[in-house]
Parts: structure tokens; sequence; C-alpha cells
């Protein structure tokens, strides 16, 4: 069996997603090499995050829905005493406050609050569609979005480090759970502000970010591949 009948009959592939990469920068990059057109990923990063980026090819797109229901692990940073338009640092800081008598208690206290099934409200920077169109670009144009709060479950939320203005997290939660929407209500609960400034997805269902391999590193297993082909 050649490499590009192997991938049309489908295969699951873990990516370790860099920084600045779109998720459909992947699939691209995916689909030029093996050049079959069912290429699509089980779940977007934003091109801030790192991480677990699951890529099915062939037959195995089937599975996206599936694979996209399964339960999600980040791990991260959370930059209090601002906020951002779109609560990460795709757009500039600003609302500075200080975090004079903010304490480790109260910060590890707050988390409670955002533990089991919790309403919240995505980012009105995101790819949800409203008028047949992603809100972002309405955003982006001064449109007003106004976005219903949406039931998610965070099982786990545990502050790992503690280095101010910076704190340091992790998360364990379903799918539909935005991590920036985490960081501003978490700032808001504290009454500092806060912001998304680092983002790493490490798990989906049972599949981990260690297992996972380089854009650069697929690259070279699709060369060998073709090599052994010939």
């Amino acid at each position: 069996m050649n490499d590009t009948n192997s991938f049309e009959e489908g295969r699951v592939i873990l990516i370790d997603k860099a920084l600045r990469w779109t998720s459909f920068d992947v699939v691209r990059k995916i689909r030029n090499l093996i050049r079959i057109r069912k290429v699509g990923h089980a779940g977007t990063l934003d091109p801030l995050a790192t991480g677990l980026l699951i890529v099915c090819t062939g037959k195995y797109t089937k599975r996206i829905n599936e694979y996209m229901a399964k339960e999600k692990e980040y791990t991260g940073t959370f930059t209090l005493g601002a906020t951002t338009p779109t609560y990460d640092l795709e757009s500039e800081p600003e609302n500075f406050r200080s975090l004079e008598g903010i304490t480790e208690e109260q910060i590890r206290d707050a988390t409670r609050q955002f533990s089991g099934d919790i309403q919240q409200v995505p980012p009105v920077h995101s790819a949800i569609k409203q008028q047949g169109k992603p809100v972002y670009l309405l955003a982006r144009r001064g449109v007003e979005v106004t976005l219903e709060p949406r039931r998610i479950h965070i099982s786990e939320f545990e502050i790992t480090k503690i280095t101010l203005p910076e704190i340091h997290f992790r998360v364990v939660c379903s799918t539909g759970t935005y991590i920036r929407s985490l960081a501003q209500d978490f700032g808001q609960a504290l009454g500092s502000g806060a912001y998304l400034s680092a983002l790493r997805r490490t798990r989906i269902g049972e599949f981990r970010v260690d297992e996972g391999i380089t854009i650069e590193d697929f690259v070279q297993v699709v060369d060998g591949e073709s090599s052994a082909d010939q």
C-alpha cells in the first residue's frame, strides 16, 4: 500500500502545534504533503496556543466529531492586573489595576466558583457565527456583538504556581470551554482583571501531547514513507 492510499484509508495524526501556526495552517500543510483532500482537525487551537491537535485523514474524518466531544486538558498562564479585548495577547493589555492586597489564598479560593457545571460567555473575538459570519469579524469592525452564556463543565482547576502578576494553572474541562473566557472571568472574580498569556493543550480524551510530533517531524515521516515506496 503506498502512502497516499494509507492516508485515504484513514489515519489519526497527533500534532504538537507550534506557536503562531493556525489549526488550518497545520491541516493545509498536511493536505499538501499527503496529496489528498480529506483532511480535518478535531478542535481548533488559537495561534497563540501550542499543544495537541488531532488531525484526521481520509475515512477517519468521519470520527472528527467523536474526538471533538472528548474531555480536554490545558496548562497555561493568566496575567493579572489588566485585561485585553480578545482576552489574550492577540490584542494589547489595557485597564491596568494594582494587585496590592491580592493574596495567594484569594487566588486559590477563586478557582472554586469555576468548578463543576458553570455558565460561560464565549469571547466576542471567536469563530462562533452570527448573521452567517464569524463574530470576530463583526467585532473587528466595531459591530456590537452579544453572545449568550453556555453551560460547560470544569472538572479540575488547579493553580500550579503563583509568580505575580502571573499565575500558572492546569484545567480539565468539557468541549466548548474557552480558556480565554476563563481568564477574563477569573480576573473579574479577583477584581484585578486578567488575560490569557500562555496556553498549551496537553490532552484530548485518551490522546496526550507527548504522543504527538511536530509538523517538521511529520514532514520527515512522510518523506521517509515516500522514499520507502520507491
